[in-house]
């Protein structure tokens, strides 16, 4: 078979539907899954997610209370968390929202590092957790908890490191961070400040391991008080888990597309 070659005006022709998809569309109409992605706000950024405790935690007390050095001292490798009255875990809450903001920040093109991966074992303790995410070189890190206060407090609290030496160089993007991140869940869930803990729902701790060791942006929040039945109401339901890790995506994004 003879080859046919295209018409000087045919080919010019092509060339210039090319050019005006091109210029319409931003990227080459067979650039693909890979400039889509590219173009995603959080394409090239790693996201660290801690979910506190483990849903077996209480299965091996030993282990989970063994020290460890949290950079100042020596603490227990974990704990089991909390729960509420009706017998629902932090644990569970912790992990279940951190999947879904994992879901969240892997729609916008981050690569998602997990401390774990279900809510059915024993551990990482809490030197391991930091260690995990500090390997990864993540951008920016959340540890997601909920907390057991007094029956009569209510509200969210967001944990801020003080420096020790290794989190030195991340004090001030952790509280920028910090500030975004508070901001941003109480806008879209409604939750009140901690009436118990911090200040204008800002806690500085040094006796985390989780805070003391990172070498990432990192905070800890207490998205609400479990041992509070009307904070404890919210927190169980899916729903609000959802609205949780999209408040949470959405003030990491803020954050990393203004962080230097």
């Amino acid at each position: 078979m003879t080859s046919r070659r295209a018409s000087p005006i045919v080919a010019a022709s092509i060339a210039m539907l090319a050019l005006a998809v091109y210029s319409q569309h931003g990227t080459p109409a067979n650039a693909g899954p890979v400039a889509a992605r590219a173009s995603l706000p959080l394409a090239g950024k790693v996201v660290g997610i801690d979910p506190g405790h483990n849903g077996r935690n209480y299965t091996d007390p030993s282990y989970i209370n063994h020290p460890v050095w949290n950079g100042r001292e020596e603490e227990g490798c974990d704990t089991t968390g909390t729960e509420t009255a009706g017998g629902y875990t932090e644990a569970h809450f912790n992990f279940d929202v951190a999947e879904y903001l994992a879901s969240d920040l892997r729609a916008e093109g981050a690569k998602v590092v997990l401390t774990r991966t279900s809510n059915a074992g024993v551990g990482p303790c809490v030197n391991q957790r930091s260690e995990i995410i500090n390997r990864a070189h993540a951008n920016v890190a959340i540890d997601i908890h909920a907390d057991g206060g007094p029956a009569n407090g209510r509200g969210c609290t967001v944990l801020e490191p003080v420096a020790d030496g290794p989190n030195d160089r991340v004090i001030g993007s952790s509280r920028a961070f910090g500030r975004v991140l508070i901001a941003r869940y109480r806008e879209l869930t409604g939750m009140p400040l901690s009436t118990y803990d911090g200040t204008n729902g800002i806690s500085y701790r040094d006796n985390l391991a989780g805070l003391n060791l990172t070498s990432v942006p990192k905070v800890l929040i207490e998205c609400g008080n479990m041992r509070n039945s009307t904070d404890a109401s919210r927190l169980v339901q899916p729903g609000f888990q959802r609205l949780a890790a999209h408040a949470f995506a959405q003030a990491i994004t803020s954050y990393l597309q203004t962080a230097r």
